[in-house]
């Protein structure tokens, strides 16, 4: 029991890291890139340009016109991440991976939360050509989900349960 609280706690510290590498580089991005233009590092492939995502993910709620209040948007990131911490918590068995990939996911829905009630939207910075402007914790967040996905799908049955009769020849 001593164990599993210790990871616990180091997965915990893990996710605070990660929440303060996100604002870190969304603190850089501001400083630097909000009053100027876009920084090049790729041309016609990767740019760094400040904006701000006061939708969600991807800005999906501005493409289609729809503009949530702020509160609105933080209450249903509370909820949602309120639920995957329940399942996390539920799930202290599991491998490693898995839990990497709860934390990874954790880190950056609370990276964006914060933004979202520290700043009123979320910073977003990073653009590659043909998909909206992201930042880190979006990536943690797509990365945990791939992982979680990879653990999840590895595990599935390869023949269907043996409740279940094979349909007749």
């Amino acid at each position: 029991m001593q164990r599993s609280r210790a990871c616990l706690l180091a997965l915990l510290l893990c996710v605070a890291c990660l929440v303060g590498c996100d604002h870190a580089t969304k603190l850089a991005a501001e400083t630097a890139l909000r009053d100027h233009p876009p920084l090049r590092l790729w041309p016609g492939v990767m740019d760094l340009a400040y904006t701000e995502n006061h939708g969600v993910a991807f800005s999906m709620l501005e493409r289609l016109s729809l503009h949530p209040p702020a509160w609105a948007l933080f209450a249903l990131a509370f909820v949602a991440t309120s639920a995957l911490l329940a399942l996390w918590f539920r799930r202290r068995r599991a491998a490693w991976p898995e839990h990497a990939g709860f934390a990874l996911v954790v880190a950056g829905a609370l990276g964006n939360a914060l933004d979202r009630v520290a700043r009123g939207h979320v910073v977003d910075f990073i653009h590659v050509r043909f998909w909206p402007v992201f930042n880190v914790a979006d990536i943690l967040v797509v990365a945990g989900g791939i992982l979680l996905l990879l653990v999840h799908g590895r595990r599935a049955p390869l023949s269907p349960p043996a409740n279940i009769s094979a349909p007749p020849p």
